[in-house]
């Protein structure tokens, strides 16, 4: 690990005190790495062919006219980026859903956008995690592992 010196006005340094008191670093360098990290994986879900991981997750009107049908073909459509979907009952007129999907950045994108674009379709928001390219990713069925 290598210790380095940065300038950043005072305000800025007040701001990033709050975001860690709020999520409980226990010092400036925690945040700063975690910022840091953030921005790196988001740079690298602009690459279209980098492989990774998402969390798209949306609430929708179910009643609206063909909405779950809709969303349901862009999920068959995309079949091959599918880990699993969560479904929850909001109420009487809202559910809440989180896919967790694994392929190639681009087609995760255009999936997300399939649905979050979708009349009746709020709160979309898709959660990018690449994988480094050293990192294999796991293909059921494909030799013995363990967690």
């Amino acid at each position: 690990m290598q210790r380095i010196t940065i300038t950043m006005d005072d305000d800025l340094v007040e701001t990033l005190d709050q975001l860690s008191a709020r999520r409980g670093y226990h010092n400036r360098s925690e945040a700063l790495r975690d910022i840091v990290r953030t921005a790196l994986a988001q740079e690298a879900t602009g690459d279209n062919q980098q492989q990774g991981f998402a969390v798209l997750s949306y609430v929708y009107e179910h009643e609206k006219r063909d909405l779950a049908s809709r969303i349901v073909s862009a999920q068959h459509h995309h079949h091959d980026l599918s880990v699993a979907t969560l479904h929850v009952h909001i109420n009487h007129d809202d559910c809440l859903e989180i896919a967790v999907l694994k392929g190639q950045m681009g087609e995760i994108q255009h999936f997300a956008d399939d649905v979050t674009s979708q009349r009746g379709v709020r709160h979309g928001h898709l959660q990018c995690l690449p994988i480094d390219e050293h990192t294999e990713l796991h293909h059921p069925h494909h030799g013995e592992h363990s967690h």
